[in-house]
């Protein structure tokens, strides 16, 4: 059991505004269905120290919400007063986006998220590269921003003594403190809750014998096995001075525990928490008000203990369990997590924290549709072949062959911050070629949203400044209301059209059309040459078929390599679709000639809605 004979104050910041819409809907609520509950927890709890953006609350606005990300930032500040610490978290070499950026572009991410409100900026590296830490922290230094470090923790899901040990986090903590860049706190995070409490302990002890007395010492992790509370009783018993909570509705499950459990486990050690836990209720209330609409998936809210061999980030099992369900993939859950200690291993015990977490996890798809190995994820290929800086464990041989092989890339040892484009000047371009507005604003969030291979129509900072933003929150489904009876006797009288929407199966397939009813003297029934999402394609014949997505559930369409009258052979890609934030290709299963191609890039598709119609060889 813990305990001070020397009451000590435990510092908390507040993740519910950030971590908590992450890991609960990832981060795809809108700033109006939150923002009441940010003021009033300044003006009637009393908190102080807020997470408000950087991770997936930077994207969120931007890829799903049709919200400028900045202005939200800056709506948040205006709201809460310019005295409340609001903190970001970024990735290192990959800032707030998923992808690596060059100094140039993380200069501009700090000089606006400073300018949008920020005051604290938590920086992490998922691989521990210590040079990139140090690299990427001077420009948060430079924009005048408390500048906290952290130290990545994990669970291995498979045996090691070499990584993910207190020494081995000790280590990493002695170089940085030996470094020239300046640090004002340092954060031991967890961002898959996997890491024994043990481990905490004596990594807290011995990192505070060689910190600065002034320089506090911060704790970060997620109640997804439900180790939360006793992992902080560790690092507190330890010498932690600061820890991260939330409050219900987005407590414990995938986020942090409410302050609440908290502040409880700490009775009587002599320890106690900096806010008041007797007030929490006021929060929750509004929130339990304004979330009222949205849907809460079980398995976020939910502790799941089978995470200790799967380490996934609540913050990216969120998204992820959203993304499978859009597109069909639930069922596959189990057997994606069941796959992760094998990718874990085999790509180099790098930290599953964005973006790491997200190429295991994608890796592990991967393995689970194309056979193990069969295709392998870009972001997980570069990861193995160097390309975003050291892994902490020699990844396996054979996987670094075949990445190399399949994204035809070269083993990398060099600079990840000097292997990049000049995204800056992408973005410009693409703001000119469009005449929209050349803003630090406008360009950062291009250069965000820029992935390798992703056109550029499709990129998610141009589509919301030219009014295109795709809308995608996770509310719940309003039940249709029921049909009117009408007695068999009753004598219906149509005065004019009626049109139903019919659906035809067959052969497997499954084709939807409107059916338009004329009243008597006219013809019958006629085909409508339109279907609720557009030009309705033609009956296939015995020699015409539809090639569709392999995705039961909506994809969006994000090319099409073929048109009007090509000749195609089987096996042949026609088009790609996105999937869990991943390109996969469309391939026919015929040879013969493309009669139409049905959808257009941007497109939502599924298993049902074709996306081209051949001509079959005879």
């Amino acid at each position: 059991m813990i305990y001070t004979k020397t009451p000590k104050k435990i510092r908390v910041m507040l993740t519910t505004f950030r971590d908590g819409l992450q890991s609960s809907f990832g981060g795809k609520v809108r700033l109006q269905d939150f923002l009441p509950a940010m003021k009033v927890a300044v003006e009637k709890v009393g908190i102080r120290h807020f997470e408000f953006g950087g991770g997936a609350r930077y994207q969120a606005p931007l890829f799903y919400l049709g919200e400028n990300p900045f202005d939200t930032m800056r709506k948040i500040r205006e709201s809460v007063g310019p005295d409340i610490d609001l903190q970001i978290l970024t990735r290192s070499v990959s800032g707030v986006t998923l992808t690596i950026q060059n100094l140039e572009t993380l200069t501009l991410q700090a000089k606006l998220m400073k300018k949008a409100g920020t005051t604290w900026d938590r920086n992490f590296d998922y691989m521990n590269d210590v040079d990139n830490l140090i690299k990427t922290g001077q420009p948060i230094v430079e924009a005048g921003l408390h500048h906290q470090v952290c130290i990545a923790l994990m669970g291995l899901p498979f045996k090691s003594d070499k990584v993910h040990t207190s020494e081995f986090y000790v280590n990493i903590g002695k170089k940085l403190l030996n470094s020239n860049v300046r640090i004002d706190s340092l954060c031991l995070k967890d961002a898959s809750g996997t890491c024994d409490p043990k481990t905490i302990y004596d990594t807290a002890i011995e990192l505070k014998k060689i910190m600065p007395p002034e320089m506090p010492l911060w704790l970060h992790t997620h109640d997804t096995a439900s180790m939360a509370v006793a992992c902080y009783m560790a690092g507190i018993s330890g010498g932690v001075d600061g820890i991260d909570l939330s409050v219900r509705p987005m407590a414990s499950g995938t986020v942090q525990p409410d302050v609440r459990s908290m502040s409880h486990a700490l009775k009587g050690t002599g320890y106690s928490l900096d806010i008041d836990d007797s007030k929490m209720y006021i929060i929750e209330e509004i929130l339990n008000e304004s979330l009222k609409d949205y849907n809460f998936n079980p398995v976020t809210t939910t502790a799941d203990a089978r995470v200790i061999k799967f380490p996934m980030p609540g913050g990216a099992i969120g998204p992820n369990v959203h993304m499978m369900a859009r597109a069909g993939l639930l069922d596959r859950y189990s057997d994606i997590l069941a796959e992760f200690p094998i990718v874990v291993e085999a790509g180099g015990a790098w930290t599953s924290v964005t973006p790491g977490s997200q190429q295991y996890w994608l890796q592990a798809f991967n393995n689970i549709l194309y056979g193990r190995w069969g295709k392998i994820d870009p972001g997980f290929g570069r990861a193995v072949l160097g390309y975003f800086g050291n892994t902490p464990l020699p990844p396996d041989p054979d996987v670094i062959k075949k990445a190399s092989e399949q994204l035809n890339l070269p083993v990398f040892d060099g600079d990840p911050l000097k292997a990049v484009p000049d995204n800056i000047s992408i973005a410009k371009k693409a703001l000119e070629e469009r005449g929209l507005p050349i803003t630090d604003d406008n360009i950062f969030m291009v250069v965000g949203a820029m992935v390798p291979g992703k056109k550029m129509e499709l990129n998610e900072g141009i589509r919301l400044l030219t009014g295109k933003a795709k809308i995608d929150i996770p509310l719940k489904k309003k039940e249709k209301p029921k049909p009117v009876s009408v007695p068999s006797s009753a004598k219906a009288i149509i005065s004019g059209p009626i049109t139903s929407k019919c659906t035809v199966v067959g052969n497997g397939k499954t084709n939807t059309f409107l059916v338009t009813v004329e009243p008597q003297g006219k013809p019958d029934v006629k085909l409508t040459t339109e279907t609720e999402s557009g030009p309705a394609p033609s009956v296939p014949s015995n020699n015409q078929v539809h090639v569709f997505s392999t995705f039961a559930g909506s994809v969006e369409v994000v090319d099409i390599m073929v048109k009007k009258g090509d000749l195609v052979t089987k096996g042949q890609t026609i088009a790609a679709v996105e999937a869990m934030k991943a390109q996969h290709d469309i391939k026919t299963i015929y040879d013969g000639v493309v009669l139409s191609v049905d959808v257009k890039i941007g497109d939502e598709v599924d298993s049902t809605k074709p996306i081209i119609t051949i001509e079959k060889k005879a």
